[in-house]
């Protein structure tokens, strides 16, 4: 039962992707037509965050959001589709500034919006960093005021308001971790957990389950602190499986070239492992990649041989096994509780994610 279970995760995950994202062109299909008359800038900038949110993605969140409702009730739940689109808004926002703090050209196969902005305006760059930033910060308002239009009473539009005000303020501070993350030593692993809580699985997990629960009449207070600590170990597994397949994973896998946190001096879990395991002139070797802008291949190839050969790939995936089990076994806690339908699709996400890491 576990193994299909399992194995039913990625077509749950894929009927709710295609629900909402017919559901997201729609919403922005609306909000065009309410735009200033006689601007330029303002469609424009509606259609950069309108491309940036249709982009693609697993839209984890938006599952999560109606399988945290389920927990509850078969039912249909008034209010799960503004909440879903206010989940993805929110998204879209930390996308977009976390291109501008990167500098990054591209998102998913296509230039991000600051990058578009630079194009578009390529003799005012001043101009087209202002823009990209309030392109984000417009995503993040809109995900507050759809919330505010809901179907649902006053008072739970309010609660839901005030759920995603939460979370877009635990990740601001989460960006702000991560930047402060590669100044000083290295951070332990206390440190490096914090950072991905407060980053990604305070608004990504445990959001989308305070925001269901409401919706199907459930006050998550009651269940808070077994939440957050889901929502943690969900989101320290699902880094540590980014981190780990950005520095050993097969370029023809993944798409993209191996290495990028090294090249951009980012003390990611898996560089944190490996400046733990190395000494002398193998962690002169890693401080030195870090600290040059743009490694070459070929040292990235020299890390990940010495990496290997320090047992760092073996830890790494063990250590994403053990949160995703830990993830797994609160989850199976709530079943005395909730309807265990539900309850299996939260205790088997995590373990089919931590599958993913070669």
């Amino acid at each position: 039962m576990t193994a299909d279970v399992t194995g039913g995760v990625p077509i749950r995950l894929a009927g709710y992707r295609d629900h909402f994202n017919a559901l997201f062109a729609d919403y922005f299909d609306a909000l065009a037509q309410q735009r200033p008359s006689r601007s330029v800038f303002v469609p424009e900038a509606l259609e950069l965050v309108r491309d940036m949110s249709l982009r693609g993605g697993k839209r984890l969140r938006v599952a999560l959001l109606h399988e945290a409702a389920r927990l509850v009730t078969p039912d249909a739940v008034p209010g799960l589709d503004e909440a879903a689109l206010s989940i993805e808004l929110l998204q879209t926002h930390g996308l977009i500034h976390d291109d501008i703090i990167d500098d990054s050209p591209l998102r998913r196969g296509a230039p991000s919006v600051h990058h578009a902005y630079r194009s578009r305006y390529p003799d005012r760059p001043q101009t087209a960093l202002g823009l990209a930033v309030l392109a984000g910060d417009l995503a993040a308002f809109l995900s507050v005021q759809v919330l505010l239009t809901a179907p649902v009473p006053a008072g739970l539009r309010q609660a839901m308001a005030a759920v995603q005000a939460t979370a877009g303020a635990d990740t601001v501070i989460g960006q702000v971790l991560d930047l402060e993350r590669d100044f000083g030593p290295p951070p332990g692993r206390e440190a490096l957990d914090t950072v991905s809580d407060y980053k990604s699985a305070r608004y990504s997990i445990l959001a989308p389950l305070r925001l269901g629960l409401l919706a199907a009449g459930e006050d998550p207070a009651a269940h808070d602190h077994e939440l957050a600590r889901y929502a943690r170990l969900v989101g320290v597994s699902g880094q540590m499986r980014d981190d780990y397949l950005d520095l050993f994973a097969d370029t023809a896998v993944t798409g993209k070239e191996a290495g990028s946190d090294l090249r951009e001096g980012r003390r990611s879990y898996a560089v944190c492992a490996v400046l733990e395991a190395t000494t002398g002139e193998e962690r002169a070797l890693v401080e030195s990649a870090l600290a040059e802008s743009g490694c070459t291949p070929e040292t990235v190839a020299r890390i990940q041989d010495l990496a290997r050969r320090h047992g760092v790939d073996e830890r790494l995936r063990g250590d994403i096994r053990r949160s995703a089990e830990e993830a797994a076994a609160v989850a199976a806690g709530w079943r005395p509780r909730w309807r265990a339908e539900a309850v299996d699709f939260f205790r088997q996400l995590p373990l089919w994610a931590s599958q993913h890491v070669g």
